[in-house]
């Protein structure tokens, strides 16, 4: 599935850009995906695009400054879930928290790659994918990463960045 959704990054430049479900399910197979991952990653894509519509826009220069009133608050202590501990491992949780004290993943970006990555099978999750995770919630918010956080991200010398 993960490279499905590197595909649909990396020749769609923005959410807007991307096709409807349905034919982007027939791009993809013209592509040469298998259906089962096609299947699978617009099943994740769908959700991705529910969570991302509910949440308010996110200006990540005003994050710091002002919060969203109904997203969480840049100065409370996100605690994991025993639940979330274990399908995101120590890694991803350790990568996670990397990005937020970088001022990269605010806490309304952060709840929407925590949703994304645990509706995903793999325990504990991979961190190459937990990448692709927060490239893709990027992406489904308009936004592109600065220069170092795309790199950080896109550290895989075979994937082509925006």
């Amino acid at each position: 599935m993960f490279e499905v959704l590197v595909y649909v990054y990396e020749n769609f430049w923005s959410v807007e850009a991307c096709p409807q479900l349905d034919q982007l399910g027939r791009k993809l197979s013209a592509a040469g995906f298998e259906s089962d991952e096609i299947e699978q990653a617009l099943h994740w894509l769908a959700g991705l695009n529910l969570v991302s519509h509910q949440s308010s826009p996110i200006d990540i220069s005003d994050a710091v400054t002002t919060p969203v009133s109904h997203a969480p608050s840049i100065h409370s202590l996100r605690v994991y879930s025993v639940a979330e501990q274990d399908h995101l491992g120590a890694e991803c949780l350790g990568f996670i928290s990397f990005l937020e004290s970088a001022g990269v993943l605010p806490p309304q970006m952060r709840e929407i790659v925590i949703d994304r990555a645990m509706v995903l099978t793999a325990r504990p999750m991979a961190l190459d994918d937990l990448k692709i995770i927060v490239l893709m919630v990027y992406w489904s918010m308009g936004l592109e990463p600065d220069a170092l956080v795309l790199d950080e991200l896109c550290d895989d010398p075979g994937r082509v960045a925006h």
